[in-house]
């Protein structure tokens, strides 16, 4: 039985729609001011909110404000009661994230009008969540094992040849064996790397003085940074003469390791997921109070749809190429640019080319 809180201060609208609302199967929940809705909604997470704009102690908005705020209500539909008079507000209203609003008097099918169609909204979208949460399960199980054990493997492989009492090895054996130990355990550091990155990164997201902090914090000349990362990952590729570099001084807001690690991963799938002998091309431009660095290639390509799902753990087309990392990449320098009040955007046609464009804020002054 699905359960609905509503908030109001009249007694008489609040026992018309309790009874409209349980006449048609419903739970309901009541409160007279938003500091008792709050309550009651924390404590009973109901599955739909319809709340009064004008009340005593804590109105609608900061009913919705802080409802949203709230990581355990955040996500719960909510609806406006408002008055003719108040409907000059509902902007107001919708711009803090309500999801729908009734306009009183209001009859009893627009009541439930209003109530069915936001709980089968709600529950589409709860049901797209859990298909991308079975997909964020089969990556992690099908990519994390693989990734962990594959260079923990060479590793103690080496290793075990090396401790063997009865072979003799000579010089360059002996640097060879520690040359592919340092390439497996390089390996290992970046996917724990990551993995740790990612969490620092979601982590902070949930608290704002972080955030705040973040975009006020240490300044950086980005043109250094993104010359240098690049030009090493040129070099490691063997692509050197491949790669094209058109940068501009610019000061940004970001710490140098998270900025780092932004470019280091965009420029790795650049050279990773392109043939040899086609350029990488990676300008920045300074305009407008705005950071605007593009890494481009002429590789693999992808579709709208692996586009939209770009996300943690998402590797795509994994039983077709093979290709190391759990698909973190992306995701961190894209999380890494919206933490500091910047976007990345992905353009890209499937088996042509890969544009990838982030945006963030140029320091002042």
């Amino acid at each position: 039985m699905k359960k609905i809180l509503l908030i109001d201060d009249d007694s008489a609208v609040q026992s018309l729609t309790v009874k409209a609302l349980e006449t048609r199967g419903f739970r309901t929940l009541t409160a007279c001011d938003g500091v008792e809705g709050l309550q009651i909604a924390r404590e009973q997470l109901p599955d739909l909110i319809i709340c009064d704009i004008q009340m005593p102690r804590l109105d609608g908005y900061g009913t919705l404000t802080a409802l949203r705020k709230d990581p355990a209500t955040a996500a719960i539909p909510f609806i406006f009661l408002t008055g003719l008079a108040d409907r000059k507000e509902l902007r107001q209203g919708m711009g803090l994230g309500a999801d729908d609003y009734l306009t009183k008097p209001f009859s009893v099918n627009e009541l439930m009008q209003a109530v069915n169609t936001r709980l089968e909204k709600h529950a589409a979208v709860q049901r797209r969540s859990e298909k991308k949460l079975e997909e964020l399960r089969g990556n992690i199980g099908l990519a994390l094992p693989h990734e962990l054990l594959t260079p923990l493997n060479g590793i103690l492989g080496f290793a075990a040849i090396m401790m063997d009492e009865d072979a003799v090895f000579d010089p360059q054996e002996i640097r060879d064996f520690a040359r592919n130990m340092h390439i497996s355990a390089l390996r290992l550091y970046r996917l724990i790397e990551n993995f740790i990155i990612y969490s620092e990164i979601e982590l902070a997201f949930s608290d704002p003085a972080r955030v705040a902090e973040l975009r006020q914090g240490e300044l950086l000349s980005a043109k250094e940074t993104i010359e240098k990362v690049a030009r090493e990952k040129a070099k490691a590729m063997g692509r050197e003469s491949d790669l094209v570099i058109e940068l501009q001084e610019a000061v940004i807001i970001m710490a140098a390791s998270y900025f780092k690690k932004a470019v280091e991963e965009l420029v790795d799938n650049a050279f990773k997921f392109s043939r040899e002998g086609t350029p990488v091309r990676i300008t920045t431009v300074a305009a407008d109070n705005l950071f605007h660095l593009t890494i481009s290639d002429r590789g693999r390509g992808m579709t709208a749809q692996q586009i939209a799902d770009v996300g943690a753990h998402m590797q795509f087309e994994r039983r077709f190429y093979e290709q190391q990392g759990v698909g973190l990449g992306l995701t961190i320098s894209k999380r890494l640019a919206e933490l500091h009040g910047g976007d990345l955007i992905i353009d890209s046609t499937l088996g042509q080319r890969t544009v990838i464009h982030i945006t963030l804020p140029l320091a002042a002054g």
